[in-house]
């Protein structure tokens, strides 16, 4: 995703949650932003098979 895009994202998403965003809390949003990006494409790529459930209980 380019920069001009996820700004434009940050943008729609402060409106459409009526969310104020500073211009200096931007590059910030932005790092987070595409760190979590990064982390959901991991998630995303992990290759699950058919047979796999959710487990019932999580404990830690």
């Amino acid at each position: 995703m380019s920069e001009d895009s996820l700004d434009d994202y940050i943008d729609a998403a402060a409106k459409a949650l009526r969310l104020p965003v500073k211009e200096a809390w931007k590059p910030t949003v932005r790092a987070n932003l595409e760190v979590s990006l990064k982390m959901a494409r991991v998630v995303d790529e992990f290759a699950f098979s058919d047979a796999a459930e959710p487990a019932s209980v999580f404990t830690a």
